[in-house]
């Protein structure tokens, strides 16, 4: 039987997610062999650069996309909110794995919250999302780039480059640093990114057999909620440089959906929420969209939208 080979990132947290994915699969397919290979990419490589000075999308995901077309892989395990919403058409997600928490949170030098940071406080993330939604909430805080894996991360502030430094909560409790943190940041100050906390697992659109292995992994209400945030942020057009937050979660036989869309500078900061039937995610993903952009979304984003 031919090793079933899943393409990562070479991150700490990369390598944990293809792990968990590696001995799930190996539970309910304890017969089939799987091994972990690691590629290089584009985010990896230029770790010096904020995400809004480089160009495109897709910058932890393309390499591994391009090894899983010249089969060099045969899964890709890619964290949920590291993928554009414009999907290459030769390759599909066939499983969203059961969501961690979702929620981003403040990791400080002196046990500060956020709302004891002393005035002027700088903050490190490379996040327009998260640095436009908490200046919104402290204009007189400061932000500096702070890029690089976790443990980089906890570091530079270790170093007082910064003061404190936010992070999503699922990558830390991946790692087993819950320790870390000194506030979990409700979604009311700090909404997710699209997909945050969840991973999605990548195949040839041609290879039934990896997608029939890979599906037995999808958690269908992670799936739903976050086909309807993708929705949201296809519609708007936004990725990495557009400061927009949305999570999405089952109740019942609903889809509730949350959306913020930020000014860059944090004066401005727009919410709105709309609920429906889960069979109607994307639905409720573009209709979200719609009504923040009549609230004039358009405008803090800087970016056209395009129809669904």
């Amino acid at each position: 039987m031919k090793t079933l080979v899943i393409g990562t990132r070479g991150s700490q947290l990369a390598l944990a997610q293809a792990r968990f994915v590696l001995e799930s699969l190996k539970q309910i397919y304890p017969h089939l062999s799987f091994e972990v290979k690691i590629i290089k990419t584009t985010g990896d490589k230029f770790l010096n650069q904020s995400f809004d000075k480089m160009e495109g999308k897709g910058f932890f995901v393309k390499e591994i996309e391009d090894a899983l077309l010249n089969k060099e892989i045969d899964l890709a395990v890619h964290s949920m909110k590291d993928l554009p919403t414009e999907e290459e058409k030769r390759l599909k997600i066939v499983a969203v794995t059961e969501r961690e928490d979702p929620r981003d949170v403040l990791v400080s030098r002196e046990d500060y919250w956020l709302v004891t940071l002393p005035r002027g406080a700088v903050i490190g993330t490379s996040s327009v999302r998260r640095k436009a939604q908490l200046l919104y909430y402290r204009p007189d805080l400061k932000f500096k780039p702070v890029r690089g894996n976790i443990n980089t991360r906890l570091r530079k502030m270790g170093e007082s480059q910064v003061d404190a430094i936010i992070l999503a909560y699922s990558g830390l409790k991946r790692l087993s640093l819950e320790k870390e943190i000194r506030e979990i940041l409700p979604m009311e100050m700090c909404m997710p990114a699209a997909g945050q906390g969840a991973l999605g697992i990548q195949v040839r659109t041609d290879d039934e057999n990896a997608s029939s292995i890979a599906r037995s992994l999808n958690h269908y209400p992670t799936e739903r909620a976050i086909a309807a945030e993708r929705a949201m942020l296809k519609y708007l057009g936004g990725g990495c440089h557009v400061p927009i937050g949305a999570y999405g979660e089952l109740k019942s036989t609903e889809v509730r959906l949350w959306g913020v869309v930020a000014s860059t500078d944090g004066r401005f900061c727009l919410r709105d929420v709309l609920s429906g039937p889960i069979s109607d995610a994307a639905f409720i993903g573009r209709h979200l969209a719609r009504r923040l952009l009549k609230k004039g979304a358009e405008k803090y984003m800087g970016t056209n939208h395009s129809e669904c």
